[in-house]
């Protein structure tokens, strides 16, 4: 087995760790941003519980891992491609975290490994586009307006049923019950997130002959990537924080509550059934739907659509970096 290890083999498990890391810091605004602005937790404290329920959510489950590995390209890869759809990836999250934008990991790292991989081929049919489009575009459209709904829904809920109860009995109450909301959120972008370096790591080995294409994913990779993303989320990610928890509207703890239940909701269904969605897609639209459920004016259009469009145009760019990546790869290597 040993024999089978690779220079290169190493560089795709270091890069996916990498961006397993990146994830972590990038996206923990997803868990806890709702959480620090409505100073139900402080930000170390919150960290800490976002870091250890991401660690133990990257456990639980490897269906979202089985997508990526062997849900969206047709036969194995050279190692150079995997490296050229990480390298996109990697790109894009530090571009966007730079500039505080709330952008997919997920679909940074999907959009880089389908432009590397057609380049690769030099054919669209090296990708299995029923799953891409099952897996990836149906959920990256349905997820957020889903957690839209449902976060105008259950916000909406709780102001009928809590109308009767002072503003200072609700605040209360739901700063201990947004601290389970924050929880069940941190646990849920464990469990999808992590997965989606387990399933790139899993790809590699598989095309390298280590590992065969039926095989589930080996034990090391699952804590490998369960302990990059906890240790990235300890780092946090204050500015995209900002963004989505202080910027786009102004949360009381029901509020945060709320986005967060909604959230998680969309994201455990979608891992069960093995989708690897944006966390950062569902919990931004479900902040906005509770937003919506009090008045349209409470959200910050304008900021909105900044998001929106950092989400359109994810894939496409990062496809056509890994593209440009793997020709750069394939002339040297050719």
């Amino acid at each position: 087995m040993l024999s089978g290890i690779s220079f290169t083999l190493i560089t795709v498990v270091i890069l996916a760790l990498t961006f397993d890391f990146i994830n972590g810091f990038h996206d923990t605004a997803n868990s806890i941003a709702t959480s620090v602005s409505t100073r139900v937790l402080t930000p170390r404290a919150a960290i800490i519980m976002a870091a250890s329920l991401n660690f133990l959510g990257a456990l639980m489950s490897e269906k979202v891992a089985k997508t990526i590995s062997k849900g969206l390209v047709n036969g194995s890869l050279e190692q150079y491609v995997i490296i050229s759809a990480l390298i996109a990836a990697i790109t894009w999250n530090l571009i966007t975290w730079y500039y505080g934008i709330p952008s997919s990991s997920s679909h940074a790292l999907i959009g880089g490994l389908i432009g590397s991989s057609i380049v690769y081929a030099w054919s669209i049919e090296k990708v299995i586009w029923t799953g891409v489009w099952s897996k990836v575009i149906f959920p990256l459209i349905t997820s957020p307006v889903i957690g839209f709904l449902f976060g105008l829904i259950i916000m909406s809920l709780l102001f009928k049923l809590l109308a009767s109860l002072s503003q200072q009995i609700v605040n209360r109450w739901f700063s201990k019950l947004q601290i389970l909301s924050a929880a069940f959120m941190a646990y849920t972008h464990g469990n999808n997130d992590a997965q989606k370096s387990m399933g790139i790591i899993t790809l590699a080995l598989v095309s390298s002959g280590l590992l065969s294409n039926e095989s589930g994913v080996p034990t090391w990779v699952k804590i490998a990537c369960a302990v990059a993303m906890a240790l990235g989320t300890s780092v946090g990610g204050w500015k995209i924080i900002k963004t989505m928890g202080v910027n786009m509207i102004r949360l009381q703890p029901i509020g945060g509550f709320a986005a967060e239940t909604a959230a998680a909701a969309v994201i455990e269904s979608a891992t069960y059934f093995g989708a690897p969605v944006s966390t950062t897609h569902v919990i931004s639209t479900s902040i906005m739907g509770v937003g919506a459920a009090k008045r349209l004016s409470a959200v910050r259009w304008a900021l909105a659509r900044n998001i929106v469009w950092a989400w359109v145009l994810t894939i496409p760019i990062t496809a056509s970096i890994g593209a440009l990546c793997t020709m750069i790869f394939k002339a040297f290597i050719q």
